[in-house]
């Protein structure tokens, strides 16, 4: 798919190879000795344990941004590259990715590499629209001397093997056929059993692993810098704290975090009922998860008012410099202690030490995410969800919304794919979330764009979505139950979630 470069990364290489100089030490291009060897990274591109050949690996050279080489996995999924040149004052940076149709990938690697989000926007010709951003998950790999490395592997997903799975929302009231409630999609949890008082200033929740501050009241609302601060330092013996912990062990919770709190069949606070924390605020919560729309001008940070459970982008409220919002603190990462795990936000870049740039827990995306069944569906390999593919074919009021959802079949909405009525619904508010990637300034933008390579003009991605509608809402099968007439829905370009009026005329995507 990607045309080689391989010739033009080399010529530029040995340019900065060139510009560095030569020393005449035990090091150096003269003298005694001879140069260190190029370096060579190899490793397995696996699905379900299995070897996958035919996957095109690339290796992508920074310092010149181009493809260096790409090879494609054989038999044994096994991949090699050579020549990645560690002279000179400039080493080498090179980050590795795979693609096969029908695949979305992950990578893991030991010593020797890393493996990072990275940003890929300028290597695309937009589609009308500039900048729409674009993230690989990548081996960063530095060519030094002696620093080959083996092991660096991919696994593959294809949504039969989800990284991660659902909670339910909590939602009990059915309003209509094919609601949240009536068919209580994700994994079940029961309000009185979900959390534990592990009688030290801690209550660990069942469902995600997570363990929180029991005392949710004990920092006063402040800003956010100063908010993932103060959580940052505390430990034993401060917040009712007697639980043997240390400063740094703590953090403010991330925006996927604060949300697998919220039951939506509760107001005031929309916790779970007979829940044990104390002292918590129906106020505004601060995530530490940067709002990446709002970075100029005046940096913002994703908030939830625990009032209700509405995301809040308005009135100033996630200001980070001067709103004050309330505080709480999590520890622990959720991994395997929970009936569910939590997907990461996506976003990697860290403003202030502590924030979820910097930590990135939760299950981290796969890169490609999402596949094109070329069937009028997509399947999201984080999820296993597979979902309508076109974006603008289902619009209404929200009862009307829902039934036509319930009723789609193949030969609808662009449908090939043997679908029948009653096996579509329209996502809860958890599911229509899942699809959020925290690190997009616009997801509308993101879902809607075409993504082709400027070196080659090979094309890398078409639009996830056909027609995702820029600035509306999408309606979610969830009530709000503050008010019932009203319906929590998202917002296509912030991706945040506020509840809008159900005779309201809007959109909505389809899922199974």
């Amino acid at each position: 798919m990607l045309k080689t470069k391989t010739g033009f990364a080399l010529a530029a290489l040995a340019l900065l190879t060139a510009c560095s100089g030569v020393s005449s030490g035990p090091n150096g291009g003269s003298g005694n000795n001879p140069p260190p060897a190029p370096d060579t990274i190899s490793g397995t591109v696996t699905f379900n344990g299995a070897p996958l050949a035919g996957a095109t690996v690339t290796d992508f050279i920074t310092n010149t941004n181009s493809v260096f080489q790409t090879a494609t996995t054989d038999a044994n999924g096994r991949y090699t590259f050579t020549g990645m040149q560690t002279t000179g004052n400039v080493p080498g940076e090179y980050q590795i990715f795979v693609n096969k149709a029908g695949y979305g990938f992950y990578p893991s690697v030991g010593s020797g590499a890393k493996v990072t989000r990275a940003d890929y926007t300028g290597q695309f010709e937009g589609n009308g629209v500039t900048d729409i951003a674009i993230y690989f998950t990548v081996i960063d790999f530095v060519a030094l001397p002696d620093g080959s490395v083996t092991g660096a592997n991919f696994a593959a997903y294809n949504g039969t093997n989800p990284l991660v799975a659902l909670a339910a929302t909590g939602q009990q009231t059915s309003y209509a056929p094919g609601d949240d409630a009536s068919l209580h999609r994700g994994a079940p949890w029961i309000a009185s059993t979900r959390f534990t008082d592990n009688q030290d200033g801690t209550i660990a929740d069942s469902l995600t692993g997570l363990v929180w501050l029991k005392n949710a009241g004990c920092f006063s609302p402040t800003t956010w810098a100063d908010a993932i601060a103060e959580v940052n330092q505390i430990a034993s013996g401060s917040c009712g704290l007697t639980d043997g912990s240390t400063a740094g062990q703590w953090r403010m919770p991330n925006l996927n975090e604060l949300e697998s709190l919220i039951d939506v069949s509760q107001t005031n606070p929309a916790l779970p009922p007979g829940n044990p924390f104390l002292n918590v605020s129906p106020a505004i919560y601060w995530s530490s998860t940067s709002y990446f729309g709002g970075q100029d001008g005046s940096p913002q940070a994703w908030t939830i008012r625990l009032t209700d459970g509405r995301y809040m982008n308005d009135s100033n409220a996630n200001v980070k410099a001067t709103a004050n919002n309330a505080v709480w603190a999590v520890k622990g990462t959720g991994s395997g202690g929970g009936t569910v795990q939590l997907a990461s936000t996506g976003f990697y870049v860290s403003y202030v030490a502590g924030d979820d740039g910097m930590y990135q827990t939760g299950v981290p995306l796969t890169s490609p995410r999402f596949i094109d069944n070329a069937n009028g569906t997509i399947t999201d390999t984080m999820t296993g969800l597979v979902w309508l593919k076109r974006a603008d074919c289902i619009t209404g009021q929200w009862s009307d919304a829902v039934a036509a959802v319930n009723a789609l079949a193949n030969g609808q909405c662009g449908l090939s794919d043997g679908s029948q009525a009653g096996q579509w619904r329209m996502p809860n508010r958890n599911e229509l979330q899942s699809l959020s990637d925290r690190m997009e300034t616009n997801h509308a933008d993101y879902f809607n764009s075409t993504y082709v390579w400027k070196s080659s003009g090979a094309l890398y991605q078409s639009p996830i979505f056909t027609n995702f509608e820029v600035a509306h809402y999408y309606w979610t099968s969830t009530t709000y139950a503050a008010d019932p007439t009203e319906a929590w829905a998202t917002y296509s370009c912030d991706y945040g979630v506020y509840d809008i009026g159900k005779t309201n005329v809007e959109y909505a995507l389809a899922v199974r």
